[in-house]
């Protein structure tokens, strides 16, 4: 009988590893966690506030499973709480932002557009490209030509179609479900990120502990 009411109380949580949020909205436990508990309490865990977001927040807010394990035992009494996966969830609260003016927009594309223009351009003239293709273009024809069209519109069409499979998209559209180098590169940034931010976090609440 007492091993069916340990059974009866057994929960199990996984944190998430990272969720978006709005300005003074309220956290529940569904939000930042999967869980897994019997009919009867499960409501009630899904509906525990586990924080509100405030001013004082700024735009990261990490919650601890050790604070929600201390939650979840004030509300139901004698619960084994089981916990799987991270130990954090890094809560990014959504600030308002400033439209970008039109004009910025322009500028900025210009900028990024002229300036891989140059670094593909100096890139070419730092391998000798041109050279390369005239000396191809001799050593296949026995004719010197200056401008080798037939392997520059080529070369320069293939060098775009390099770029968008690279990158595996084309404007919004992505070509297939495989990950881009540049993605994953991102992603690894991002769990970084969120390590050094997680790790940030703890010394300085551990510090705000010592003071008190």
């Amino acid at each position: 009988m007492w091993g069916v009411n340990v059974l009866e109380k057994t929960i199990y949580i996984r944190m998430r590893n990272r969720v978006l949020a709005k300005q003074e909205e309220s956290i529940y436990l569904d939000d930042i966690a999967q869980i897994i508990a019997p009919e009867t309490i499960i409501s009630r865990l899904k509906k525990l506030k586990v924080h509100q977001i405030s001013i004082n927040d700024r735009n990261i807010v990490i919650i601890d499973v050790m604070k929600v394990i201390r939650l979840i035992s004030n509300l139901i009494e004698n619960a084994d709480v089981q916990t799987i996966g991270p130990a954090q969830t890094i809560i990014e609260v959504i600030l308002k932002k400033k439209q970008m003016s039109v004009p910025f927009f322009i500028l900025i594309w210009f900028l990024l557009f002229f300036g891989s223009a140059m670094a593909i351009m100096n890139f070419h003239d730092d391998v000798s490209m041109r050279s390369v293709q005239e000396k191809l273009y001799k050593i296949i024809t026995g004719v010197e030509d200056s401008k080798p069209w037939i392997f520059q519109i080529p070369y320069s069409i293939g060098l775009g179609l390099g770029m968008i499979l690279f990158f595996n998209h084309v404007f919004q559209k992505r070509i297939n479900e495989e990950p881009s180098p540049l993605e994953v590169e991102m992603f690894n940034y991002q769990m970084d990120l969120d390590n050094y931010v997680i790790i940030h976090e703890n010394k300085e609440s551990m510090k705000r502990t010592n003071d008190d």
